[in-house]
């Protein structure tokens, strides 16, 4: 089943052609990755997918239907967006915070219920954030708000997930965590995800599919063992790279001199 799809898609920002005629189709229980430099437009892209931006021609559709079309309560209930950056800037306790991704799910002036408050600890409970209930959100450090953001995700309970590098500011131990609970919400059949990712490894090891965007509009789209080879990460990041082999599968590193 077609979650999320771009038919012909053209994303621009500021004169810059980021993907030109994307064509994708993000199934139930995929997990994607977006790879691609620094600068060429992963975040303008989610964007774009998340209806936040317009695209500068074809369509998005949620489920068949163009995303412009639909109300914006109704994307939230579907499509969940981690932003690159969690900061913070009013006060606020950490279980209202990851309560937020319930606002979707309510009626105008509805308050959380039982239900509601059990969803928000189990997840900050998957994200090592248990005991953090009653503690600001201004206190946090850079890599406990990252985990908050995506608890308030989870609690959200969206279709599809859209993450602008979720492992960002997290150490080892927390980007391994979170990329195995995306992948095995994706594998469980539950929703779907696509990631802008900087690691190539992570998205060795987790993806299903990638997408890679090699600038002035140009972009290739598959199942990551088909897509992730010495010729196009080396085309893609303008660096000679190795492969490796692991138990776990291939990983890339940049080729020493």
């Amino acid at each position: 089943m077609s979650v999320l799809a771009c038919k012909q898609v053209d994303v621009r920002i500021a004169g810059i052609q980021v993907a030109n005629k994307l064509d994708l189709e993000i199934r139930q229980g995929q997990f994607w990755g977006l790879l691609g430099p620094n600068g060429i437009g992963k975040t303008t892209l989610l964007k774009c997918l998340s209806g936040l931006d317009h695209a500068a021609g074809g369509k998005v559709l949620l489920e068949n239907k163009d995303i412009n079309q639909l109300p914006r309560k109704l994307l939230a209930r579907h499509i969940g967006m981690l932003q690159q950056h969690t900061v913070y800037v009013f006060d606020s306790s950490v279980l209202q915070t990851a309560l937020t991704g319930r606002h979707p799910h309510l009626a105008y002036w509805e308050r959380e219920g039982a239900t509601d408050l059990g969803k928000a600890r189990d997840a900050l409970e998957s994200v090592g954030l248990e005991g953090f209930e009653a503690r600001s959100v201004t206190g946090l450090s850079g890599g406990e708000a990252r985990r908050l953001a995506f608890a308030a995700l989870l609690v959200q309970e969206p279709g599809i997930m859209l993450l602008d590098e979720p492992t960002n500011h997290l150490d080892l131990k927390h980007q391994v965590e979170i990329m195995r609970m995306i992948e095995q919400r994706t594998r469980g059949g539950s929703s779907s995800a696509f990631a802008a990712l900087h690691d190539i490894n992570l998205a060795a090891r987790y993806c299903s599919h990638v997408v890679m965007l090699f600038g002035e509009g140009a972009w290739c789209a598959g199942p990551t063992a088909e897509m992730l080879n010495e010729t196009s990460l080396e085309r893609l990041y303008n660096c000679p790279v190795e492969r490796l082999e692991s138990a776990s599968g291939p990983r890339f590193h940049p080729k020493a001199d």
